[in-house]
């Protein structure tokens, strides 16, 4: 058997260090790290890693792609499938920025306690790239997700792009850009998944409590204020007036368990990518 060997592509002047903890935990053999990746230093990269092994072998070297611009992330995807061909190919997984992990670790929670398929969920700041992954995942398992945003044509366009990855998915845009509207975007919601920007608040205690119908609360904040109010950080599944509550810590146990099995799961096969759904399914098969 090779030694597991793992190319880091950072978009970042610094590759993250987190990631590269993560991935040695994860019984990567060799990390091998490399900062300020731009989509067109990506194939000499990719056929330094696919060219020096046969195609038995190939299963024991994959890419993990990370940073903090997801969007970069994105981009740096779609550089390294293009360099694959026929056999000659290895897994690789895109986790810039925790998106992928994070909205996983979120969704999962909330099916802890409820049925998915038919609940009607808010994504709060569903317009970046944790929001969108999180409504991405909730409208898979056929729940009814309103995005919100503080503009409006942000969130069309969210539940414009989600539509063109699930089929019949029961997306809405709603403008949260006051409490009023925030409190109309939440009425009947069992779910409500907070992933807007760090130290934002997007619910106050009393909008919270008005929902008479929210069963789960998730908040995706980990910087002061919390995204949801009266939500603490370290909460996994806390009652607090009879809404079952999660902070970004509690969520953070359960994503830090995905991710270092997607790594692992990277080894298993030459031909894996490993987006957003597929960390989900992941995530699911850990329990």
């Amino acid at each position: 058997m090779k030694r597991k060997i793992l190319l880091q592509l950072d978009c970042d002047p610094a590759a993250s260090v987190f990631d590269a903890v993560v991935a040695i935990d994860a019984d990567v053999d060799q990390l091998l790290q490399y900062q300020d990746v731009e989509p067109t230093r990506v194939r000499e990269l990719i056929h330094g890693a696919m060219f020096t092994r046969g195609p038995d072998d190939l299963k024991s070297t994959a890419i993990f792609i990370g940073g903090s611009d997801v969007s970069s992330g994105e981009n740096l995807l779609e550089a390294v499938q293009r360099c694959f061909f026929g056999p000659m190919r290895v897994s690789v997984m895109l986790d810039a920025n925790g998106a992928n992990t994070t909205a996983a670790a979120a969704v999962l929670a909330a099916r802890k306690h409820l049925e998915l398929k038919g609940a009607t969920a808010a994504v709060l700041g569903g317009t970046g790239p944790v929001g969108q992954r999180v409504a991405r995942l909730l409208a898979a398992e056929g729940a009814q997700v309103r995005i919100t945003s503080r503009a409006l044509e942000h969130a069309q366009a969210a539940c414009a792009a989600i539509g063109q990855h699930v089929d019949q998915a029961l997306l809405s845009a709603h403008s949260a850009g006051q409490p009023a509207q925030t409190a109309e975007a939440i009425t009947d919601c069992q779910i409500v998944i907070a992933a807007g920007a760090a130290g934002v608040e997007l619910i106050s205690s009393g909008l919270r409590k008005a929902a008479n119908k929210l069963r789960i609360a998730i908040d995706l904040n980990a910087v002061p204020p919390a995204g949801i109010e009266g939500i603490e950080v370290m909460d996994r599944g806390v009652e607090r007036d009879g809404v079952l509550c999660y902070g970004a810590i509690g969520v953070g146990g359960t994503k830090m368990k995905i991710h270092k099995a997607a790594i692992r799961h990277l080894f298993t096969a030459n031909n894996l990518v490993l987006d957003a759904p597929e960390i989900y399914e992941l995530g699911k098969q850990l329990g």
